[in-house]
């Protein structure tokens, strides 16, 4: 019987004891009378006793499906932390450019989403070096050697250079 259903059934019966008034009969026939209601409510009590120790051995079987329950949660809990640091691993492991402290996530969404931000991160750098490199771009080997432009100079400090003198 489901809780409501006993306890509504309970009640019922209750009140029915409670509430009925026990038939007038003479003083010979009253001590049976009593008699009749004492068993008759020892019947009951009987019942009662009966419901609460199949609603006891209910409680018992609901109490130990939730310990099987808890126990196969914190197995499972424990399998996904194990995937979840084996994926992390990994995933760190396929992108030998990433950085494993810039991977963070306690689960594969989050590592995923680091994964990308660690991606668009070392492609900026990347791109920013590149950039710096190519201002900075030197030519290998020795410069051309080009006549000195004399057009700028006074006469006076072309024949000091021709002559091989100071200024």
């Amino acid at each position: 019987m489901a809780d409501d259903e006993l306890n509504s059934t309970e009640s019922t019966q209750m009140d029915e004891t409670v509430n009925h008034n026990p038939p007038k009969v003479d003083e010979l026939g009253q001590s049976e009378v009593y008699q009749a209601r004492i068993t008759e409510l020892e019947g009951l009590l009987a019942q009662k006793d009966e419901e609460l120790s199949l609603a006891n051995t209910r409680i018992a079987e609901l109490e130990q499906a939730l310990a099987e329950f808890d126990t196969k949660l914190t197995d499972t809990t424990n399998a996904l932390s194990q995937a979840i640091a084996s994926y992390k691993a990994l995933a760190i492991k396929s992108k030998p450019g990433v950085i494993e402290e810039l991977i963070t996530g306690d689960n594969i969404e989050e590592i995923d989403a680091s994964l990308e931000r660690a991606k668009t991160l070392i492609v900026r750098v990347r791109k920013g070096l590149e950039e710096e490199v190519a201002a900075t771009r030197v030519p290998a080997g020795a410069p051309q050697r080009a006549p000195l432009d004399l057009s700028t100079l006074s006469p006076r400090e072309k024949i000091q250079y021709a002559i091989g003198g100071k200024k």
